[in-house]
């Protein structure tokens, strides 16, 4: 399976050159294919803050890969006094996109590196070799997430299936395979996908513009639907799966994903069909106690009130938050590549997260 898996590795969303970092611009797709380059911090944290970068894995990847920008603007300019500059422009990193843990994780792990440089080593090379482990460690963690959570659909039916999924948790979401997609795809390659139903996902329409064309570039059966449509789609009895990612998991398993998501979760219990949320263990957050404790980042009106730009309703105010906290009680299993937690609770999260130290 994982020959295969590397072989249908056809969407890059980022690039890293020495010096540059090119992002696929994912407010565009799929209607144009433009990359914009960083080249240092500030750029870097603009174009998570923008969406021009999305995803909650590779939010981090790209916060990893803008510490080596700022790190290698502020050494070149000034070998004496660099660690200070280079502090402002990691929080300003940290500052980007408040409720994806991944953004943190990423940048601790860079700090960690920069906390125990080798003095005898160029520091600049060993930045650039942490965020690029931090990147090929995501993609690997893709291909393990595939592989379980589609051994989890395999278990429960091997037959072909209509699965749900909401947003854009593909690779378009990370260094690879993707989370969410990348268990869809290893089941479409196991021959147990007959069509994957993708919410639109308002008000940036994830679902259909990213989700959607990700899965028809690979000659996957995708349909898109309104998000309104979930409790009848739902409720035909075909679905058997929903399937998400995360932009963070609290010590007791709530999720934060989507705006969207926990309503999904309630239909899905209503209509007996399980959820699956799949995620790297970068997105697990033990020092939240519960979702309560997660910040919620709340977004401009314009993005409500207008489209392409333009007014669809008078000015008025909007309640836009991004995101929305699903209880572990509405979640049948949580996918991480350090293994499978079903029915997660605060007793089980302590034991997948003791297995072992991510690398």
């Amino acid at each position: 399976m994982r020959e295969q898996l590397l072989a249908a590795e056809r969407i890059v969303p980022l690039e890293w050159k020495p010096g540059v970092l090119r992002l696929l611009d994912q407010r565009l797709l799929p209607l144009q294919q433009h990359w914009i380059e960083c080249r240092d911090a500030e750029q870097a944290a603009a174009a998570i803050r923008d969406m021009v970068v999305r995803g909650a894995p590779a939010i981090g990847i790209a916060a990893a890969y803008g510490v080596v920008l700022a790190a290698r603007q502020h050494f070149l300019h000034n070998q004496h006094n660099w660690r200070s500059a280079l502090r402002t422009d990691m929080q300003l990193l940290a500052a980007s996109r408040p409720t994806a843990v991944n953004l943190f994780w990423a940048l601790e792990q860079m700090q960690q590196r920069l906390d125990n440089l080798q003095p005898d080593r160029c520091p600049l090379q060993q930045l650039e070799s942490a965020a690029v482990a931090i990147h090929q460690a995501d993609r690997e963690a893709n291909l393990a997430m595939a592989q379980l959570g589609m051994d989890i659909i395999q278990r429960y039916c091997d037959a072909p299936q209509h699965l749900l999924t909401h947003c854009n948790a593909g690779a378009l979401a990370t260094g690879g395979f993707g989370t969410a997609l990348g268990v869809i795809r290893a089941a479409h390659l196991a021959g147990l996908v007959a069509h994957v139903h993708a919410d639109e996902t308002r008000p940036w329409l994830q679902g259909s513009r990213l989700t959607a064309w990700e899965l028809a570039q690979e000659g996957i059966a995708v349909s898109v639907n309104a998000d309104s449509s979930a409790a009848h789609l739902l409720r035909e009895g075909d679905i058997t799966w929903v399937i998400v990612g995360a932009d963070r998991i609290t010590a007791n398993g709530d999720v934060a994903n989507k705006i969207g998501t926990y309503s999904l979760a309630v239909l899905a219990r209503h209509h007996d069909v399980r959820l699956m949320v799949v995620a790297p263990g970068s997105t697990i957050d033990m020092q939240l106690q519960s979702g309560a404790d997660i910040p919620i980042e709340q977004r401009s009106a314009d993005e409500l009130l207008r489209v392409a730009g333009q007014p669809v309703t008078t000015e008025l105010p909007a309640f836009n938050p991004v995101f929305d906290v699903t209880p572990a009680c509405l979640v049948d299993v949580i996918v991480t590549e350090r293994g499978v937690v079903e029915q997660p609770d605060a007793d089980k999260m302590r034991l997948l997260m003791a297995a072992g130290a991510l690398h």
